[in-house]
């Protein structure tokens, strides 16, 4: 009923010698094939599992597969790689197993990753996949622990988030639904719909704050009485966005910031509804734009300085936007694609979409005036997990991986060896990710990368004469 199946050394009957928990179901049937040491299971929502002793290789669905009825058995031939399924009748199954990865590509999800976060009250990270999966991993050893298959049908999940007990996940795709999870066991709790009135370019905001409230509700009134998106604000509706909302943050009591496809960010009053300040973002000349499409202003990462934003009347800057990173006049731009602050707002991490982190230091950046120089560099889908002084990082290469606060790549999600969080000798550091190796775009910046390569000096410049007694 837990869905975990065990493997026992009857020898030794103490605890189990291992445990699949792959499942999402109760499990119904169990069969092993002693010729390719091969376990197939299955569960009650008529799903198939084929497994070795400690993964799983293959997932089949009665939907997907054509087959009919409540699937009851399975019985494998290992000669003709055939399972035979029994349900309302007898369906073939060919089994055509891809081979494993190369062990050096190691990767946490089949799809791309678009969101991940830490769950600091039960030490778990979640992530969420384009091809709608959510994943729930150990955090101290990066163990895979459970996954939610097809959370929102086939849409991509693009956000994720935990209530303020952390008992309750929720998650945002692009079927534009909000859904509710008990993440332990793959229970979905509710389902909250957008209604057929909302404007495409409007769903961002209303969205956001159901969700707000739906955070605030949920351990006093339960889930169920936040059914409908909140009334139009009438400022929304008379000086709004006039394009599509890209991203939302929030920094309680009363301010809400959003940004737009335009470049432009507006700051509301939740209390009122009202407009409290329209910011437009400055484009970077030095960098260029697109000769045919223009400047590319849109702006899909919005994050307050909480520590500078509730101090009313303060003159400092609180709020960052993402954007063009042009790392300096010959090198190409690229966009920012996520940023993470710190808890004391003191470090900026910034990822960009060549695959770099930069970490800056704005402790004493844009107090009273405005900067005409970035803040300085402190080191070369993000998230700082200060309690344990790491970095949650997530990537379209399919990867969750985790990296100290001073750069040091602690391991990926998933892969063989588990680490120890607070054993730095487990570490995969000072190893590097496989890819960064033989990514030519990987060479860092350095003064003598950028100018002319020296002569080397010849230590012996004679020619050496062979001695043909000893060739």
């Amino acid at each position: 009923m837990d869905r975990i199946i065990r493997m026992w050394n009857p020898y030794m009957s103490g605890r189990p010698t291992g445990m699949l928990r792959s499942h999402t179901a109760p499990v119904c049937y169990l069969s092993i094939s002693a010729e390719d040491a091969k376990i197939f299971s299955i569960s009650t929502d008529n799903t198939i599992k084929v497994s070795l002793c400690t993964t799983c290789l293959f997932t089949a669905c009665s939907k997907t597969s054509g087959i009919k009825g409540e699937l009851t058995a399975c019985h494998y031939t290992p000669g003709t790689r055939s399972l035979c399924v029994a349900a309302d009748t007898l369906a073939l199954l060919h089994l055509r197993l891809r081979p494993p990865p190369e062990p050096h590509l190691i990767v946490s999800h089949k799809e791309p990753v678009l969101c991940c976060k830490y769950n600091k009250e039960f030490r778990l990270v979640v992530s969420c996949s384009e091809g709608s999966v959510v994943k729930v991993w150990d955090f101290e050893t990066g163990k895979h622990l459970f996954e939610i298959s097809g959370a929102h049908g086939g849409a991509a999940i693009t956000c994720l988030t935990f209530d303020v007990s952390g008992r309750r996940l929720i998650t945002g795709g692009r079927d534009g639904c909000l859904k509710i999870w008990n993440y332990n066991n793959g229970h979905c709790l509710n389902t909250l719909k957008r209604g057929k009135h909302i404007e495409k370019n409007k769903c961002s905001v209303y969205f956001s704050l159901q969700k707000t409230n739906v955070l605030k509700s949920d351990a006093v009134d339960g889930l169920h009485h936040f059914q409908k998106p909140q009334p139009y604000w009438q400022d929304d509706i008379s000086c709004g966005h006039k394009e599509d909302i890209l991203c939302i943050a929030q920094c309680p009591p009363t301010l809400l910031a959003t940004s737009s496809y335009d470049g432009e960010i507006i700051v509301w009053n939740m209390i009122s509804g009202h407009i409290y300040r329209k910011l437009h973002t400055p484009f970077p000349t030095h960098c260029g734009c697109d000769p045919l499409w223009g400047p590319d202003l849109h702006i899909t990462q919005l994050v307050f300085l909480r520590t500078r934003a509730v101090k009313f009347g303060s003159t400092a800057a609180s709020l960052i936007s993402n954007g063009l990173h042009c790392l300096s006049q010959s090198r190409v731009k690229s966009h920012i694609s996520s940023i993470a602050v710190t808890v004391d707002d003191s470090l900026i991490y910034a990822a960009d979409d060549d695959g770099y982190v930069y970490v800056y230091s704005i402790k004493d950046y844009a107090l009273q005036d405005p900067e005409r120089e970035p803040p300085k560099c402190v080191s070369c889908g993000l998230e700082v997990v200060d309690e344990e002084k790491v970095l949650l990082s997530s990537s379209i290469d399919c990867t969750v991986r985790l990296w100290s606060l001073d750069g040091e790549y602690i391991g990926t999600f998933g892969q063989a060896e588990p680490w120890e969080i607070f054993t730095p000798a487990s570490w995969k550091h000072p190893r590097v990710p496989y890819e960064i190796l033989i990514d030519p775009q990987s060479m860092p910046i350095h003064p003598m990368l950028e100018g002319e390569s020296p002569v080397l000096q010849l230590i012996n410049t004679e020619p050496i004469e062979k001695d043909v007694d000893t060739l």
